[in-house]
């Protein structure tokens, strides 16, 4: 989490005084994307300190914004750079920025380009006049699709610390020896908790738009509890015994409060979800999620003593 640049004022190509600024974050793939789209064009960069967090995710935590805007306007001593007072900022910068604020403080117009720096050239071109397309942003399969693997990466650190105690807590009880039951309890709930990963960080992102409910912990319960049933019916537990009605319930439990709580990862794949959304509903999830989890991992634990 430290994939950063510097912040302050950069200059690309060969600007003049009256080249276009653009601010953007100082996270590196945002940088570098914007560089990227401006082959052999001229231009300043004006790079606020978002602490190495992407445009969108900075407005909405407030560290880009308009203090910070002001703070690196002076700091860079941009005024004294170019004869214009305008700069051009990304539209998904919106939230974070009150334009009004940023030109009573600074002297500087605030702009707002298109979302995709790929629009960039035209945007310019056009004398700075955007498109509908420029101002709508999509959230495809594709594009929800590319934010799965960071998500599986960084669940599946602390997965392999849970893991081997999951697989080793599978040998208490039952109706064999310690390691007999080892192999066989211990890898279903080794299973048991990738479903639940899979589940929360693959299938919850790919079916996002049609998932029912509005909350994200929502959308990833629903699809928890289907692939809970899935798994209950291929572990194929004894239910005429408590031992195994109490294991087919712990993983009802489990496998949705998982997958409920990576759900809320993908808040960003939506139009709806703001600061304030996010604060609300962890607020009431996260108190489930984790009394869910504990619920559900105790049943567990007991059905292992009552074949």
């Amino acid at each position: 989490m430290h994939y950063a640049v510097d912040p302050g004022l950069y200059a690309l190509g060969q600007p003049h005084s009256q080249s276009p600024v653009l601010v953007t974050a100082n996270y590196k793939m945002s940088f570098d994307a914007l560089r990227r789209a401006l082959p052999g064009r001229d231009g300043w960069l004006l790079v606020l300190d978002t602490r190495a967090i992407n445009v969108w995710c900075a407005a909405g935590k407030g560290t880009f914004g308009t203090e910070e805007l002001v703070v690196r306007i002076r700091n860079s001593g941009l005024e004294q750079v170019v004869a214009h007072r305008q700069l051009i900022l990304p539209q998904l910068a919106g939230p974070g920025v009150a334009a009004h604020l940023v030109k009573k403080l600074s002297g500087f117009k605030v702009v707002y380009g298109p979302i995709r720096a790929d629009d960039l050239p035209a945007f310019l071109d056009a004398g700075l006049k955007a498109t509908p397309a420029m101002r709508r942003k999509s959230f495809d399969i594709g594009e929800r699709a590319v934010l799965i693997p960071v998500e599986l990466v960084g669940t599946l650190k602390p997965a392999a610390l849970i893991i081997p105690v999951l697989f080793l807590l599978g040998g208490l009880g039952g109706p064999q020896g310690y390691w007999s039951n080892t192999l066989h309890y211990g890898w279903w709930a080794v299973a048991g908790l990738l479903t639940a990963i899979f589940t929360g960080a693959v299938v919850t992102p790919l079916l996002l738009p049609w998932l029912p409910g509005r909350a994200f912990s929502l959308k990833g319960f629903g699809a928890g509890l289907v692939t809970a049933i899935v798994f209950a019916w291929a572990h194929g537990t004894d239910l005429s015994v408590w031992g195994g009605r109490l294991n087919t319930l712990a993983w009802l439990v489990i496998i949705p409060t998982v997958a409920a709580f990576l759900g809320m990862n993908f808040t960003g794949a939506s139009t709806y979800t703001s600061l304030s959304g996010v604060k609300k509903e962890m607020r009431w999830a996260v108190p489930m999620q984790i009394g869910g989890a504990v619920a559900g991992l105790g049943l567990w634990l007991a059905s292992r003593f009552l074949t």
